[in-house]
């Protein structure tokens, strides 16, 4: 059993995301949350590029030039008698399958909107992952130090966009210049404008109370009103979020459901990091633990590879800090050093046979031949293209045909940022040829006979994955069509998880 004190830990912790479209103000929010936790102590400034080492989640090279995030940060900090686990998300759509994988790592998460904007469309993809799962949601509408849209306006179209019931939690007193605080609405100033009781009141008639019970069943969210960059209304948002987001909950795995207070340690691999030291070339491996206490130079069993495995240097992140860490609980996410031992899935467990699903690999959308920009590299390149695609963020598919190696992506901007960290972080250069490809298709047959078949008529569609699966590479949605007509045996999957 776990002790007293172990179980108190596993309470305390709170993991969550952030979500948002780009530029609705997420890694500005992350900042203020950190900044009062003490876990920095000057907000940085990603947009102007004043990047202060200690002061931002965005600590890529290209996220500093471009002022977006392209990979997920992880950043630990205690704040109250709590531990925060905070997981600040790409915002960029091109980044999407990393977003979605998060979200399968965290308890939680806080949905951030830009209040002269409304709901946009990467907000709203990521809200149905959120529903699909039954994460518990909180709503930031940010920057209300901007003229924006009517904050019922914003209520509604929340509820409307997002598929959510909403409750106002806090209410903004004025907008853009008029904008001057906020203030909790169970514990509302008594002299109060004329347009502000009208508000009240129309609140009052119009939204529950709210209900804890249905903001965990993912039913209800609450809704706070701010402005991340000013620091208004963040504590707020926080202090409520601690005392009402959830700890740690159960995880679904394929054999069974696992409780955070297992005495047995299990997590599983959400992401992978090419380079996040480029000084030792090193990856790292994020483990959601899922229940239990993780302990350093301890044995687990690697449940893919049926080995035993101990990690002397497990790390705990705040952003691109990492400290060493003797144990960690259910909740928290581990960086496991890894020299190409894991894969986005993998589960690590005291000895129990278990697989976490929902982590698939989504059919790209936008494909390239990867070629090499300089001959005397090309070891570098290998190593490079390897490691980022262990990251999960971009496909290699190596053409049965001819042996050219593709890379498939969900947008333009995944190939702008390989290319980018090939050079910068490998030293090698690539160069990208263009490619008319529609979709990639995982193909499964219970008829060997007939993939056989298939396989020898289309040579020229054919390529093997990263894991040396079939895929079928078809360059319309004609051809695809025709396939799936002509061949009523073989599935055609989407995503790489059947």
């Amino acid at each position: 059993m776990l002790s007293n004190s172990d179980q108190q830990e596993i309470l305390r912790r709170r993991t969550f995301a952030i979500i948002s479209h780009p530029d609705a103000g997420k890694t500005t929010l992350t900042e203020k949350l950190l900044l009062y936790g003490g876990a920095i102590h000057v907000a940085g400034a990603v947009k102007s590029n004043k990047i202060r080492k200690t002061a931002t989640s965005d600590w890529m090279e290209i996220e500093k030039q471009r002022g977006i995030s392209v990979a997920t940060s992880v950043m630990g900090f205690d704040y109250q008698d709590y531990h925060i686990n905070i997981l600040d998300t790409p915002g960029h759509q091109d980044f999407a399958e990393d977003t979605f994988r998060t979200l399968t790592a965290v308890d939680s998460a806080i949905v951030v909107i830009d209040s002269a904007k409304g709901v946009e469309t990467q907000t709203r993809r990521l809200m149905e992952v959120c529903r699909m799962r039954k994460t518990p949601v909180m709503v930031f509408m940010n920057k209300m130090d901007r003229e924006g849209k009517d904050p019922f306006d914003l209520m509604d179209e929340a509820e409307k966009e997002l598929g959510i019931h909403c409750t106002p939690v806090t209410w903004a007193n004025g907008q853009g210049l008029r904008f001057e605080s906020v203030f909790a609405l169970d514990d509302r100033p008594d002299n109060l404008s004329g347009k502000l009781q009208e508000d009240l009141e129309m609140i009052d008639g119009v939204y529950p109370a709210f209900d804890r019970e249905a903001y965990l069943r993912g039913d209800l969210a609450p809704v706070f009103f701010g402005s991340a960059y000013k620091t208004i209304g963040v504590q707020e948002l926080l202090d409520f979020f601690v005392k009402n987001a959830p700890s740690p909950r159960p995880v679904k795995a394929e054999e069974r459901t696992v409780e955070p207070m297992e005495d047995k340690f299990t997590g599983f691999c959400f992401k992978i990091h090419a380079n996040m030291d480029p000084n030792h070339r090193s990856c790292i491996a994020f483990f959601k633990i899922c229940s239990g206490k993780f302990e350093r130079n301890t044995y687990y069993t690697h449940v893919r590879k049926g080995q035993q495995m101990r990690f002397s240097s497990p790390t705990c992140f705040m952003a691109q800090k990492k400290e060493t860490v003797d144990e960690a609980y259910a909740g928290d996410i581990v960086g496991l050093p890894d020299t190409g031992n894991f894969k986005i899935g993998d589960t690590l467990t005291s000895g129990e046979n278990l697989h976490f699903k929902g982590l698939p690999s989504f059919s790209p959308e936008m494909f390239k031949y990867i070629e090499n920009a300089d001959p005397m590299k090309q070891k570098q390149l290998e190593k490079g293209i390897n490691q980022l695609m262990d990251e999960g963020v971009a496909q290699l598919f190596v053409s049965q045909l001819n042996g050219r190696k593709i890379i498939g992506t969900v947008g333009q901007l995944q190939f702008e940022v390989i290319q980018y960290r090939l050079e910068h972080e490998y030293q090698a250069k690539c160069r990208w040829e263009p490619l008319q490809m529609y979709k990639a298709c995982w193909l499964e047959s219970d008829d060997d006979a007939e993939l056989q078949m298939f396989k020898k008529r289309k040579p020229q569609y054919m390529a093997f994955d990263k894991e040396g699966r079939d895929v079928f590479m078809a360059d319309s949605a004609y051809v695809l069509q025709m396939a799936q007509q002509d061949y009523k045996h073989i599935t055609f999957h989407f995503t790489s998880e059947f």
